[in-house]
């Protein structure tokens, strides 16, 4: 009806959004990133510099190794709690409506409050979860000096918040699978083992690559879990990447190298979604 030129006209407000709040951002911190810059200074340009001081900083590659192993650890624990518990839910359950609605409850409750939250839960001194452990004789999480337990409890906040993402994908996309394809496989004597590995995850290879990749790349700029947490400490220990940028950019105001950080962040994002894109496109049209 309108011909090409009104199709372009119809989706233009949405290509104006995108220029306009992420491509040219984009584009102004990829040109900061090669100058040197600060609160009401002249940027000044200084070619690789920025990126230079990134790789023979061991706080950056400490965050990196922080992220990598955080985003890992929350990538794969969701996916095998979204899987099992999808699976479940598709072989029925009681009130299916109130218990989705019951998975799909932390989605819904802020990142900030779920945070505080979960801090106050496992608090040392008062939290009912060292309380409990105490009680038991067993030691306590502390987070608040022990890195290790920091980082163990970034991990259960992102994947207790974040579950109901990947679990929806998977069990929609389980609920549209043909009951013809399971009933055959009754009927040639498949065990539930061999039907869940020959069948069931085969059919939902699309729908599980589809959530680890936008999952990777929430993940992977994880950032309000450790911040309110732990602000990166003890001595920096805990520190990830996009902690690494705020620090670089709202306390040392650094805008170069923060912005250097932001590009090399976007840079990983892209090769990793790009991994699991050509998986995706082999196995699907291939």
């Amino acid at each position: 009806m309108f011909g090409r030129v009104g199709q372009y006209l119809l989706i233009s407000p949405v290509h104006l959004l995108l220029i306009a709040f992420i491509l040219v951002p984009s584009l102004y911190v990829g040109w900061l990133s090669f100058h040197s810059a600060t609160f009401g200074g002249t940027a000044e340009f200084v070619g690789f510099a920025n990126y230079l001081t990134l790789l023979g900083d061991r706080n950056f590659w400490r965050a990196s190794l922080n992220t990598f192993v955080i985003v890992n650890l929350i990538v794969y624990i969701e996916l095998a709690l979204g899987l099992a518990i999808a699976l479940l839910f598709a072989r029925g359950v009681p009130m299916t409506k109130v218990m989705v609605a019951i998975v799909l409850l932390p989605y819904a409750v802020s990142e900030v409050v779920a945070i505080v939250m979960w801090r106050y839960v496992f608090d040392p001194s008062a939290g009912i979860v060292n309380l409990a452990l105490q009680g038991m004789g067993l030691p306590i999480v502390e987070w608040a000096i022990n890195p290790t337990h920091a980082l163990g409890l970034v991990v259960l906040i992102s994947v207790w918040q974040n579950l109901p993402f990947t679990f929806i994908l998977i069990y929609t996309a389980r609920l549209g699978l043909p009951k013809d394809i399971y009933e055959a496989a009754d009927l040639d004597g498949g065990s539930p083992w061999k039907i869940f590995r020959h069948v069931t995850i085969p059919l939902l290879m699309p729908a599980i690559m589809v959530a680890v990749m936008f999952r990777y790349i929430f993940a992977f700029r994880i950032f309000s879990e450790v911040w309110l947490l732990t602000e990166g400490g003890p001595a920096r220990m805990t520190e990830v990447l996009a902690v690494y940028l705020y620090r670089s950019a709202f306390r040392y105001h650094d805008f170069g190298v923060a912005s250097a950080t932001g590009w090399a962040m976007v840079l990983l994002s892209f090769a990793i979604a790009a991994l699991y894109l050509r998986a995706m496109y082999r196995r699907m049209f291939t």
